[in-house]
């Protein structure tokens, strides 16, 4: 069991030296953007779903939906299943804990193969895990768990839990830094507040940037070390994961505390500074950390000081919405609205407010194929929700 800790303090004898706080640049939360979104239409597809977490497109036109409450969906013709079977006994569905992220491997239509991420345990001993499963008919089969956060906590927030493949099929995953354990965000012993690597049976991929560098073994069974596992360090709870293959880039977006959520672009070995570096404070008001900037910690790609809480993130590649191209598209779980980020030449330049007339908690978003635009809403009457463009 991890045991709490306190935050550096080495630090604080420099607080009296370093008073000066450095603000990162935002850009400019807009009403005009660089062109103006064209007409659409929001369906609701299904309703009276227990807070909807994710979702993946299977051949169809049918989906798969993950509820924090414990249970995953299919819908088809806009009509829910019975929870699927198969899943894990040991799902711990409490505060931000329970079934979280799903994600279908690149070659689903090869192997069939569904990913899962998901709280386990128990008040006092829980972890992030990451199962694979293929699905016959509303049954999982062929269930193994690949992968597990280490060190347990007894904290049920801030377990991340995102998922996004590479072109070479290695899946990342967000870990979040347990609330209670943010120093265990820069320690290299710890799994909490990272972005881990895997291949996609769970094995390690031997190019990650802390192969070796650490002497803690994640088990006696595969005597790997944690390093071994870790792809990014400095991270608080971060919820929104994406590559695009455009690009050739990684996102990723994270809560801060009271302020302070960023939008990173992601880098293998490197460090994004939590808790050493932050735009936010406690939920108190005390500073988390004297240092908004610190030699070796990256600075965010965009910062957002109030904080919006972000949930989900696509990059948006399709034809339905042609003035979406290339731009970053964020739900929002406290203003309960979509951020549109323009991007121009890898900087976002401006920022505007997106199908505000829902009005609900914002939990997720995803891309069609089609490129229309899904939304999942937060509630235990949670919708899923298409955006399309009028013809």
């Amino acid at each position: 069991m991890l045991k709490k800790q306190h935050f550096f303090p080495h630090l604080f004898c420099f607080v009296l030296l370093m008073m000066s706080h450095f603000v990162v640049a935002q850009a400019p939360l807009s009403a005009t953007p660089k062109s103006e979104p064209s007409p659409y239409t929001i369906t609701e597809v299904v309703d009276g779903l227990s807070f909807p977490w994710s979702l993946a497109f299977l051949p169809h036109d049918e989906l798969l939906v993950t509820e924090r409450s414990g249970s995953l969906r299919k819908i088809t013709n806009g009509q829910v299943s019975e929870p699927i079977s198969g899943l894990p006994e040991d799902i711990y569905s409490k505060s931000q804990g329970g079934l979280l992220d799903i994600a279908l491997h690149p070659d689903y239509l090869k192997n069939g193969w569904i990913y899962l991420s998901y709280a386990a345990g128990t008040d006092e001993n829980n972890a992030l895990k990451i199962m694979r499963a293929k699905l016959v008919g509303l049954t999982l089969t062929e269930q193994h768990v690949l992968f597990s956060v280490t060190p347990n906590k007894d904290t049920p927030v801030h377990f991340a839990g995102r998922m996004t493949f590479l072109p070479d099929t290695t899946l990342l995953i967000t870990s979040g830094d347990g609330f209670d354990y943010r120093e265990q965000a820069q320690r290299l012993d710890s799994l909490l507040g990272k972005i881990i690597r895997i291949n996609d049976d769970g094995s390690i991929p031997r190019d990650n940037p802390y192969i070796g560098q650490n002497q803690l073994p994640l088990s006696e069974s595969t005597g790997s070390e944690l390093t071994d596992y870790i792809y990014s360090v400095g991270h608080r709870n971060p919820q929104g994961l994406i590559y695009d293959r455009e690009r050739g880039l990684v996102f990723s977006h994270e809560h801060g505390p009271a302020g302070g959520d960023e939008v990173n672009i992601i880098d293998a070995g490197k460090n994004y500074g939590w808790p050493v570096i932050t735009n936010g404070l406690d939920y108190s008001g005390a500073r988390i950390s004297p240092f908004t900037q610190y030699e070796g910690m990256e600075q965010p790609w965009l910062d957002w000081t109030p904080s919006i809480a972000p949930s989900g993130l696509i990059v948006y590649r399709g034809q339905m919405f042609p003035e979406f191209e290339g731009d970053l598209l964020v739900t929002s779980l406290k203003f309960k609205q979509v951020y549109w980020l323009h991007v121009v030449n890898n900087q976002v330049v401006k920022q505007s407010i997106l199908w505000d007339e829902i009005a609900q908690r914002l939990r997720d978003i995803r891309l069609h194929p089609d490129g229309s635009v899904y939304i999942l809403t937060d509630s235990a009457q949670g919708k899923i929700l298409r955006i399309s463009r009028d013809d």
